[in-house]
């Protein structure tokens, strides 16, 4: 799923009024950037088993396989829109896209396990610089509000496109030739991204204010945590306490810092608590459900690994046109009604799922996958635009950044307790992780039912 992030309409500076007539390449090549980091995000998941035979280690392995690229990517995307202002967004998208191929390179030349993992922390760190700065791409080169609102809807179309071909794309890979081409694919891709943003005007740099000592104190937070959760055990506790004094170290550096990365203020505001826990359920279920039928469908019930991509071909496929829906319900009836018909149909849809086993047939547990991508997709877009309408205009940026990053790290988090629940009792752990999911998105509607959401409204603020 893709969260569309607002982009401020403020006059056009010296460096836009020189851009040339023709701003296609410069989109171009910012949809591109965007579509290849949020596949990425996606096509592991059907390749983790051909990962797990060919390097080993386990459950816990191939679950941070997935989580080192998502927890780095949602980690510092708190500070990579500031760094994108500081050092002009098309450095900024260079720098990305370089390191992110050439760490793709080495995730797929990863000798073991450990190599591997390395490498995505690093496509992770990338992917974050990318998605800021292609975000600002595209506002350097529309100037005018009407175009550039159209080039930002093109923009994130890329990204749901790109989410829909993620497990076809990595079962077909996988299955054609190995679990190395998921990685190897970006290598011309990302050159190509690299070659057309070389040939856009070069960004204006930007005073931006840059909280390092916030940054690192989260990245610690949420690293620990999740290895207090995957790994468990003796191990598993030492990790939770590392998480709760970084926590609690953020959080005093966050109330002292002039320019947090995080501001402690933003969090007081209701509408902001309710939307924030929302987008962080849809996650959970979402990315969670992916990356254990992934498993389901290859472990259990032993699918080939384009089969199973193709499984989730109708769950993924409609999440683009369902986006635009979305955003027409809200438009003539608010934001609060796709986002409780949303946070409803995936409730549903999950505990459908509960009733599948071993012997359920494959076509009805792709079927039964559909109503929880549809669900998610109907909500995500209007909780972003109740996002945005709940803070003030200067502070867009930042609440978009603090909402995807949420959403990231939720996702991150729920593969984690998912292949933690899953490791043992398979069908035990499937259902107790649906179950759980389904009470997250009915907590979520509950509070969502006390957002102000009329059309003449559009929005929600406590």
């Amino acid at each position: 799923m893709t969260t569309q992030q607002t982009v401020r309409s403020s006059q056009p500076t010296a460096q836009e009024r020189r851009l040339p007539a023709r701003p296609a390449p410069t989109l171009f090549a910012a949809l591109l950037g965007f579509a290849l980091i949020t596949l990425d995000a996606s096509v592991v998941n059907v390749a983790l088993p051909a990962i797990g035979s060919a390097l080993g280690g386990g459950m816990s392995g191939l679950q941070w396989v997935v989580d080192a690229y998502t927890l780095a990517f949602a980690a510092l995307m708190l500070s990579t829109g500031a760094f994108s202002d500081r050092a002009g967004a098309s450095r900024a998208y260079a720098y990305g896209i370089t390191v992110f191929t050439l760490a793709s390179a080495a995730c797929g030349l990863a000798p073991n396990l450990p190599a591997l993992i390395g490498a995505r922390v690093v496509q992770g760190v990338a992917a974050a610089v990318v998605l800021p700065a292609s975000l600002s791409l595209v506002r350097q080169a529309y100037p005018d509000p009407a175009r550039r609102t159209k080039a930002v809807a093109l923009w994130a179309a890329g990204g749901s496109v790109a989410v829909a071909l993620g497990p076809v794309a990595g079962g077909a890979l996988t299955t054609a030739w190995d679990w190395r081409g998921i990685f190897f694919v970006n290598l011309p891709l990302g050159a190509l991204a690299l070659v057309l943003v070389l040939r856009t005007p070069r960004s204006e740099r930007r005073p931006a204010p840059l909280d390092v000592p916030g940054q690192l104190t989260a990245v610690v937070a949420l690293t620990a945590l999740a290895f207090a959760v995957i790994e468990g055990g003796t191990t598993g506790v030492a990790a939770f306490a590392v998480a709760v004094a970084a926590g609690a170290l953020f959080l005093r550096i966050e109330r002292r810092q002039p320019h947090p990365v995080v501001p402690p203020g933003l969090f007081r505001d209701r509408t902001v608590q309710v939307v924030v826990a929302a987008g962080a359920a849809c996650s959970v279920a979402f990315y969670g459900g992916v990356f254990v039928f992934s498993l389901f469908f290859q472990q259990v019930q032993g699918r080939s690994a384009l089969y199973t991509g193709l499984l989730f071909l109708p769950m993924s496929g409609l999440i683009a046109v369902t986006n635009v829906v979305s955003g027409k319900l809200a438009g003539r009836h608010g934001p609060r009604l796709p986002m409780l018909i949303g946070q409803a149909l995936a409730g549903a849809g999950l505990l459908g799922l509960l009733s599948v086993g071993a012997g359920t047939p494959t076509a009805v547990v792709a079927v039964l996958l559909v109503p929880l991508a549809l669900g998610c997709a109907l909500t995500v877009p209007p909780l972003t635009a109740v996002m945005m309408e709940a803070v003030p205009a200067e502070r867009a940026g930042l609440a978009a950044g603090v909402l995807n990053a949420a959403r990231q790290v939720a996702g991150g988090l729920g593969i984690a307790v998912f292949g933690t629940l899953v490791n043992g009792d398979f069908a035990a752990g499937l259902r107790t992780s649906l179950a759980g999911s389904a009470v997250l998105l009915a907590l979520t509607f509950l509070l969502s039912r006390r957002l102000r959401g009329g059309p003449a409204e559009g929005s929600a603020r406590s």
